[in-house]
C-alpha cells in the first residue's frame, strides 16, 4: 500500500457491505474522530454504556473511551486530561512542567490504542479493510502492537503484533493473554533501536495477500488523530490553566519521536499558541541530534530512521536524553527507599510523588527533555511546557528489577540522593539542538534512505511532505473520515444507540 493513498471513498462496496454486517453482528458502533477529540460531544447514553464497560477487556463499549478524558481532573471548573504538574522542587525549574498521563487509556493503559484505532478505522469504513478475511499486522516496538491487538479482538478479527524480542516482559506477558493464536506475536531481532528489522518481517508477511500491515510509522491517519485529540485534550488543559493568568505561555510541547503521531500534536499548539515542538531521542541513538545509532533503553520510542509521518521541518528543537538517566529515575521514583527520599529529604508532596510513581520510560525521558528545554530557553514562571507519559510504570516492573540488579540489588538513600541530583537538579542543556532552516533540511533527507532507498516511496511522494501546504491540507481528511464513519454507523443500523 502507498501510505499516500489516503482513505477517502467506498473502495470496495462488497467488502463494505460484509463489514456492514460484521459489525452489526457484534453490535458495534464506530466512534468518530471529532466525538475523540471532544467526548463531551457523544451522546450521554453512549458515555454511560462506555463508563460501564469492563476497561480490561475487548469490549465494544471501550472504543468510544478511546480518548484523553478518562479518569478526567478539573481545572477552574474545566474538565481536563489526568495530568501531573510537577513542582520546582522536583524539576529545579521555574518553569511549569505539566504531564498528560497516558495510562488511563482502557485495555493497554497507554495512549497507543488511540493510534491503532485511527489507523484503522479509515480503512474498516471504505471497504479496504475487510475483518472477515484480512489479519491486521501491527508492527511496533511495544504499546502500538498492543493496542492494534485490543481492537482487532473488539472487532472480531485477528490482530498480529510485530515487535523486537527485547521489549520489557510485561509486553509480551499482555501480548500472550489477548490474541488468539500464540504465532500472531512475531518477536524481530534487538530491541527498541531495531526499526529496520520489524519492516523486514512485515515485508515478508506482506507477501500473503491477507496480511494488512498497518505500519504506524507511515500512517497519516496516526498523525491526523493526534494533531486533532491529543491536541485538542493538550489545548484544553492549557486554557483551564490559564484562567485567570493572562501572562502564561504554552512555551513548548515534548513528546519522544516514537512513530511521530503524539507530535503531530504539536503542529496544532504551533497553530493556536505559538508552540515550540520539541522531540526527545535517546542520547545513546542520537539520530536527529548527530545522525547516529546505537541500542537504548527508553522504551516507547524508536529510532535509527525518520518516520514519514514526522513533520520535521516544523519541528524546533531536538533533546537528546541518557537511557542511564531513565532507568535510575525510574528506579528512584518506583522503589520504597526512593519515594522516603523524595518524601523525607526533598519535601516533595504525596501527590506528586504519586505522580511520579505512575511515570513509564518514555514519560520520564519526556520530563527530562522538558527540563532541558527549559533551562536552554531560559523560561521562567509564566511558561508551561507540555508533554505526555504516553505510559504507566507497570509496564516496566521488570526493566526496573533487571536495573536493581545490576547494581548489585543494593539500593539505599546515597543511590536515590545521586540519581536525583544528577538526572534532575543537574539536568543541563547538553545535547539539546534548536532547529533552523538547514538543520530542519538536514534531518529531513535522512528520511530518504529508509523511505526510498528501502521502502520504495517515490522522491515525489517522499519530498513534498517538505512543505507544511502538505501537512495543512491532510487536515482536511479529518471531516471525510468521519463522514465516512457516520455513514458506516448508519448501515449498521444501531448507530441511534451511539
Amino acid at each position: 500500500m502507498n501510505p499516500f493513498d489516503i482513505p477517502t471513498h467506498i473502495a470496495d462496496d462488497s467488502i463494505h457491505a460484509r463489514t456492514v454486517a460484521h459489525l452489526r453482528e457484534r453490535g458495534i458502533v464506530l466512534p468518530t474522530f471529532a466525538q475523540l477529540a471532544a467526548p463531551d460531544t457523544i451522546p450521554g447514553a453512549t458515555r454511560q454504556m462506555a463508563e460501564a464497560a469492563d476497561k480490561e477487556a475487548p469490549d465494544p463499549r471501550n472504543l468510544f473511551g478511546v480518548h484523553w478524558f478518562n479518569n478526567a481532573m478539573t481545572v477552574a471548573g474545566r474538565s481536563v486530561p489526568a495530568f501531573t504538574e510537577l513542582p520546582r522542587s522536583v524539576t529545579g525549574i521555574a518553569a511549569r512542567i505539566v504531564v498528560m498521563q497516558g495510562r488511563h487509556f482502557p485495555m493497554i493503559h497507554a495512549h497507543k490504542v488511540l493510534a491503532a484505532y485511527a489507523c484503522l478505522a479509515p480503512r474498516l469504513v471504505t471497504g479496504m479493510f475487510d475483518p472477515t478475511h484480512h489479519r491486521a499486522v501491527w508492527p511496533s516496538t511495544g504499546n502500538y502492537c498492543r493496542g492494534g491487538v485490543a481492537i482487532s479482538r473488539i472487532l472480531g478479527c485477528r490482530g498480529v503484533a510485530v515487535l523486537p524480542g527485547g521489549m520489557s516482559a510485561e509486553r509480551f506477558n499482555w501480548l500472550e493473554q489477548w490474541v488468539t493464536d500464540p504465532s500472531d506475536i512475531v518477536r524481530t531481532p534487538g530491541t527498541e533501536s531495531n526499526v529496520k528489522e520489524i519492516y523486514d518481517a512485515c515485508a515478508e508477511m506482506a507477501k500473503d495477500e491477507t496480511n494488512f500491515i498497518l505500519n504506524q510509522f507511515s500512517e497519516f491517519p496516526n498523525y491526523l488523530a493526534h494533531y486533532a485529540m491529543t491536541g485538542a485534550a493538550a489545548g484544553a488543559l492549557f486554557e483551564a490553566l490559564s484562567v485567570g493568568k493572562p501572562d502564561l505561555r504554552l512555551a513548548a510541547f515534548v513528546a519522544g519521536t516514537g512513530s511521530a503521531g503524539t507530535l503531530g500534536a504539536g503542529d496544532r499548539l504551533k497553530e493556536q499558541y505559538g508552540t515550540r515542538i520539541v522531540a526527545m531521542e535517546p542520547e545513546e541513538c542520537a539520530t536527529l541530534l548527530y545522525n547516529g545509532f546505537g541500542e537504548h533503553n527508553i522504551q516507547g520510542i524508536g529510532d535509527k530512521h525518520v518516520p514519514l509521518i514526522h513533520n520535521v521541518t516544523n519541528t524546533d528543537i531536538v533533546v537528546g536524553v541518557s537511557d542511564a538517566a531513565t532507568d535510575d529515575l525510574a528506579l528512584l521514583f518506583g522503589s520504597e527507599v526512593g519515594r522516603a527520599y523524595l518524601a523525607q529529604r526533598r519535601g516533595i508532596d504525596a501527590a506528586t510523588i504519586e505522580g511520579l510513581a505512575q511515570l513509564g520510560l518514555s514519560g520520564i525521558g519526556n520530563v527530562l527533555a522538558a527540563i532541558k528545554t527549559a533551562r536552554r530557553l531560559d523560561l521562567d514562571e509564566n511558561d508551561v511546557i507540555l508533554t505526555v507519559a504516553t505510559d504507566g510504570a507497570a509496564l516496566y516492573e521488570s526493566e526496573r528489577a533487571q536495573h536493581l540488579g545490576r547494581k548489585g540489588n543494593v539500593y539505599d538513600q546515597v543511590d536515590a540522593g545521586e540519581a536525583f541530583g544528577q538526572h534532575l537538579l543537574g539536568a543541563g542543556a547538553d545535547h539539546v539542538l534548536e532547529l533552523d532552516h538547514r538543520d530542519r533540511q538536514r534531518v529531513f533527507n535522512l528520511g530518504y534512505y529508509t523511505w526510498v532507498e528501502q521502502q520504495g516511496i517515490s522522491v515525489e511522494d517522499f519530498d513534498r511532505r517538505r512543505h507544511q501546504s502538505f501537512w495543512r491540507g491532510l487536515h482536511e481528511n479529518l471531516a471525510i473520515f468521519d463522514e465516512l464513519i457516520v455513514r458506516m454507523n448508519r448501515d449498521v443500523g444501531i448507530a441511534k444507540a451511539a
